[in-house]
């Protein structure tokens, strides 16, 4: 009885040229071609999302350099299963005169010591070392391993690059597939050790709707593996026309597979961040296009809407401040309504904020001025409050001057004391807050201007 392989382990390349994607580092005279071509491997950092060929491309290198292939994987492992590869990589040098490839999957999650038993070994030359990551190598990786290896970045397939994919998948059924009932999905016979389709005829012709071929390629997102398991799991609800021997594969028939899956999100991942980093981009450029594009990319990625809400009143704060208040009200009710509501309908009023607070005039003004009086705070410790401003609720308080010579503003013109100072005594008095020409700041301004100007004059009648 044959031994089932994921169509997506069947296609595996067997060589370069059959690799498909990262032609930013494997075309002519891109950095992993140079270095092929000249023989001189190094230690390398994979970084990339899922699905996009990091353990079959480091398997390639092996092969094209005729270096033992050891494959490790960081969530089973451990540093006895480093040992046992160093050991392995030692024998193999001694008995065949072969070098070695340790790749290591997911290699972020080894700890500090476990990333550390690497280095020896990489320095003197027992293996050349790949990792691989779908997380930042800058926050995920020790930097005494970061220096002694190259990070390149993998990028997601394109459609173009997809459709490639899907192209060769279903040539492979329809040479290695047995399709007399649209339910039977095991291939007739093991995945052959030569991939070449040239060689032999097919059994039947599988055609894939352009609908159907768009929304495969779509619901892939990048990932070349989602979308050879996509393809797999819809033969299951082909149409089979056995008179002509052709296999109709519909739109509805990958609905059928494709169906509650989710874009390429993760939580705590560098996705994440990245996501959230273009979302607060374009409100603070004023797309409301984007901003609305990238809050649903992460919502329908899973996101916690919460965590959306609460990034959306620290960016009307910090974009949009006193040059228009009504951006914070929209965001603060914006996370009230969802709460009431849930999700899918509380989406729709983070959608509402998000876009309100992307053409709101923008000030940053009092975020830059609350990080000045951070510093200064920090910096200069706690003064004394003035006496002036210190209440006197009982009689002892009193006789020690607190409150004494207070100029109570409602008493005053315009309920502005002028000249009056609230800064502590020791400290220069400063401005912090300095509005922009946008919005209602621009109203703040005059204001702020005025009651300067009382100010100076009143010091001036003082002095004189």
């Amino acid at each position: 009885m044959a031994i089932y392989r994921p169509l997506s382990d069947c296609l595996r390349p067997k060589t370069l040229a059959d690799y498909v994607g990262q032609t930013h580092l494997l075309g002519k005279n891109r950095a992993l071609s140079r270095m092929l071509d000249s023989g001189s491997l190094h230690s390398m950092i994979f970084w990339g999302p899922p699905g996009v060929g990091k353990t079959t491309l480091a398997r390639l290198i092996a092969h094209q350099s005729d270096l033992q292939f050891i494959n490790l994987s960081a969530v089973l492992g451990g540093v006895k299963d480093v040992r046992s590869a160093v050991e392995q990589a030692q024998l193999h040098r001694e008995q065949f005169q072969q070098g070695t490839l340790l790749f290591v999957d997911e290699v972020h999650r080894f700890n500090k010591a476990q990333q550390d038993a690497f280095l020896p070994y990489v320095e003197d030359g027992t293996f050349i070392f790949i990792g691989a990551t779908t997380e930042n190598p800058s926050f995920e990786l020790n930097n005494a391993l970061l220096s002694r290896a190259r990070v390149y970045v993998l990028r997601t397939l394109d459609e173009e690059e997809l459709a490639q994919v899907l192209e060769q998948g279903r040539k492979w059924l329809e040479i290695h597939f047995t399709p007399e009932s649209p339910l039977l999905s095991k291939p007739s016979s093991p995945c052959p050790t030569d991939r070449s389709n040239e060689a032999k005829e097919a059994t039947f012709t599988l055609v894939i709707d352009d609908k159907a071929r768009t929304l495969l390629i779509a619901s892939a997102d990048g990932d070349a593996r989602r979308l050879l398991n996509y393809l797999e799991q819809a033969v299951d609800f082909a149409e089979w026309d056995a008179q002509n021997k052709q296999m109709h594969l519909t739109h509805q028939a990958c609905q059928e597979v494709v169906q509650g899956g989710v874009r390429r999100f993760d939580n705590k991942g560098e996705v994440f961040y990245d996501q959230i980093s273009a979302l607060h981009k374009s409100i603070r450029g004023s797309d409301a296009n984007a901003a609305l594009y990238w809050l649903v990319r992460m919502l329908d990625g899973g996101a916690d809407a919460r965590y959306l809400a609460r990034r959306l009143i620290r960016m009307a704060s910090e974009e949009i401040g006193n040059a228009d208040p009504k951006a914070l009200q929209m965001a603060v009710n914006a996370a009230e309504a969802y709460e009431r509501l849930g999700s899918p309908e509380g989406d729709l009023a983070l959608a509402h904020a998000a876009s309100y607070l992307a053409v709101a005039p923008k000030s940053n003004a009092v975020y830059m001025a609350y990080k000045a009086v951070l510093a200064d705070v920090k910096e200069h410790g706690s003064y004394d409050v003035p006496l002036h401003l210190r209440n006197a609720p009982t009689k002892l308080m009193a006789n020690l001057d607190y409150g004494k010579g207070y100029r109570y503003a409602h008493d005053e013109p315009e309920a502005f004391a002028a000249g009056e100072c609230y800064f502590p005594e020791e400290m220069p008095e400063k401005s912090y807050y300095q509005p922009v020409e946008r919005g209602l700041e621009i109203k703040i301004i005059a204001k702020m201007k005025h009651l300067d100007e009382l100010n100076r004059q009143a010091i001036y009648q003082r002095r004189s």
